[in-house]
């Protein structure tokens, strides 16, 4: 399992992400295993166009993606900002994946076994494969070979538990990518054959032509809405009203929730500074004369001590100057530190020797029909112990042979760096944190809060007088995954969602604070309320009746001069504006204002024209047509070839959208 080995080796690495392919990781078998007791309606996590996900298919799909995170980004650590991606990411595998799977099943689409072993395995991979480094060469390169071999490689008879374990994780991982190769080809070959059906016409043709072909100079005056003071015109609430029902469908929503909330932080205690610093003057001497401090160091300090070898360009910029100056010795330590909360100090365990900062490893071919795998460049630290100690004592070209998870492996030493100055440094550092006596007493005082201040009015002001900050969240949806950026608050959420409005929460603990909320506003209808949006309806109507008042003012004016004495301003211009302009020079854009001038006769004036930004009257000379044919089929293609970029997003959009959706995700997570 070379291959495997590889992709951890490499660190950091990012996952690319070509269409639909994080969707497919829930095609494995592990989806199709059905129930057989039960209604298990109340464990579905959503039914999607008519498939009922349950709540072990959710995990499961949870679990295999950040499976393939900790491998392609050779790190175990999933915080909780990757964690809620992956949940969301999965929220929109699920959508994806059974919505187009329903498409496709109507009119008989499917990716063949044939053609996703082509796709997989052929002369030709699908890029999802051949953008994967676990099976690059020492070009940099996608290499077949390399790919085979990792697939030979999974046939192979696992020899210990271990060998097992890292055999089944490397058929995971290729199974997640075997699947989002197959539903990306599906969702590839549905957007083609939409793209033949969708298609220009020989009269799109014509129109898009002809839009670019006839232009004119346009003169124009404006004056915009902000000219017009708001004590000029009336709006009633029939005038919001009307608006605010005949754009009703802009103000869908889902039900969710208003709060707000304050932040009592988790901090260290003068008692925990004094503990602290209590038991680092009680290990002091010994850290500073006994032999072996190993033992001392990794039980008391928040920086271990492994025996590392630091050069100048790696040594914590604090003790570079300590540890590197011409005198430093052996045995040398730093007094007892106290800095941004940390107690500290250090200790020269070993110096005045030099070793290089980084080798260059290849991984010899351990058997007939395999090749040797130029790894790369590794600092020690990048590397596991049992490899990183012969790698850097060894001499260059010479090879060491030791035991990993997947059995023997022979590593070559191809090159190293110069050898640079080193140091063991053992680093005795200490941050001090809040106790659980002053866990328990902030968890009271938040607590208290609760029991003196009731209701939402009596938390505001009790929140004022203690100089704590009161912060609003709004439009929290039923699966938010957090409260504005607190960490851990997806507990708040579920807790909005059962409250009454005007509710106070209990203590929830939020990352390096104790919240408590208290519930605003409770909003369950389909569409937001006519006071919710009366601010930009007003603002709306507003503009429409300054629109009136000005057209108003230009009813009996004929000229363009005579608007502009009126108005006070000057006569602007435009140059070879055409129906397939976006903009109508310094006006912006202004699309209805276009439209009327390009419909204007040679040498004529148009009446008021309501725009964007405000009131327009506009004149024009000779349109004038540029010369050229319409060649119909090169017209076709560039609009279809301009179509093709957002049909792909149009569909899927649709797809979703049009699909019968039942999200219960809120009692899960």
């Amino acid at each position: 399992m070379t291959t495997l080995q590889r992709i951890r080796n490499h660190g950091v690495i990012l996952l690319v992400v070509v269409g639909v392919a994080m969707l497919a990781f829930i095609l494995g078998d592990f989806l199709n295993s059905g129930s057989s007791f039960f209604n298990r309606s109340r464990e579905n996590v959503a039914v999607i166009a008519g498939h009922k996900v349950h709540y072990t298919e959710y995990e499961a799909a949870k679990d295999q993606l950040t499976e393939v995170y900790k491998i392609e980004s050779g790190s175990n650590d999933i915080n909780e900002e990757m964690t809620l991606q992956i949940r969301n990411q999965v929220w929109q595998m699920l959508l994806m994946d059974y919505t187009l799977q329903e498409q496709a099943d109507k009119i008989g689409m499917d990716v063949t076994a044939e053609e996703l072993s082509e796709l997989c395995i052929g002369a030709n991979p699908h890029q999802l494969i051949r953008q994967r480094r676990a099976f690059y060469d020492e070009t940099g390169n996608f290499n077949r070979f390399a790919l085979i071999n990792f697939l030979n490689s999974l046939a192979q008879v696992p020899e210990t538990q271990e060998q097992a374990a890292n055999m089944q994780q490397a058929k995971t991982y290729w199974m997640y990518w075997e699947n989002a190769v197959r539903l990306t080809h599906l969702q590839e070959k549905y957007v083609d054959l939409l793209g033949k059906l969708v298609t220009a016409n020989p009269l799109d043709a014509k129109y898009a032509f002809e839009a670019r072909q006839t232009s004119t100079n346009v003169e124009f005056v404006e004056q915009p809405y902000f000219a017009v003071a708001d004590s000029l015109v009336s709006v009633s609430d029939a005038d919001i009203k009307k608006l605010y029902n005949a754009q009703k469908e802009q103000y869908k929503r889902t039900p969710n929730r208003a709060l707000v909330y304050v932040s009592f932080p988790i901090v260290p205690s003068e008692s925990d500074y004094a503990e602290i610093e209590k038991l680092m003057k009680s290990i002091e001497n010994d850290f500073q004369t006994k032999e072996d401090i190993t033992a001392l160091v990794n039980s008391n300090s928040d920086i271990l001590y492994d025996g590392r070898d630091y050069s100048e360009s790696t040594i914590p910029a604090e003790y570079k100057e300590f540890a590197f100056n011409k005198k430093a010795k052996k045995g040398q330590y730093t007094e007892m530190t106290f800095a941004d909360g940390t107690y500290a100090m250090a200790r020269i365990m070993d110096c005045g020797y030099t070793k290089p900062d980084s080798v260059k490893l290849v991984l010899v071919a351990n058997g007939e029909g395999t090749e040797d795998v130029e790894l790369g460049w590794y600092q020690a630290n990048e590397l596991q112990k049992n490899i990183a100690g012969p790698a850097f004592t060894g001499k260059k070209g010479s090879q060491f042979t030791v035991s990993t998870g997947m059995g023997e492996q022979t590593f070559k030493i191809a090159d190293k760096s110069a050898a640079t100055p080193k140091v063991k440094l053992a680093i005795l550092s200490r941050k001090v944190t809040p106790s659980s006596k002053t866990y328990g007493v902030l968890y009271n005082e938040a607590k208290q809060f609760i029991v003196n201040n009731g209701n939402v009015e009596l938390l505001r002001q009790a929140a004022q007088e203690q100089g704590l900050s009161v912060t609003p969240a709004f439009d929290l949806n039923v699966n938010a995954d957090k409260v504005n950026n607190l960490k851990n608050s997806r507990g708040i959420v579920r807790w909005a969602f059962e409250a009454k409005e005007g509710q106070l929460s209990d203590v929830f603990e939020c990352g390096d604070q104790f919240v408590v909320a208290a519930l605003t506003e409770v909003n369950e209808g389909d569409y937001r309320t006519l006071d919710e949006v009366r601010m930009e309806l007003t603002l709306q109507a507003t503009a429409d009746k300054k629109a009136e008042y000005l057209m108003a003012q230009l009813k009996e004016v004929k000229t363009l001069e005579e608007a502009a004495a009126l108005w006070n301003v000057d006569i602007q211009r435009a140059e070879n504006i055409n129906l397939a302009s976006t903009r109508m020079g310094a006006a912006g854009v202004e699309p209805a204002v276009i439209g009327t001038a390009l419909a204007l006769e040679n040498n004529s004036t148009s009446a008021p024209v309501k725009g964007n930004a405000g009131v327009y009257m506009v004149r024009i000379g000779e349109k004038t047509t540029a010369e050229g044919q319409l060649n119909t089929e090169a017209e076709i293609s560039s609009l279809n070839m301009r179509s093709s970029y957002s049909i792909p997003y149009q569909a899927i959009a649709l797809i979703e959208e049009n699909a019968e959706v039942e999200d219960n995700r809120a009692r899960f997570q």
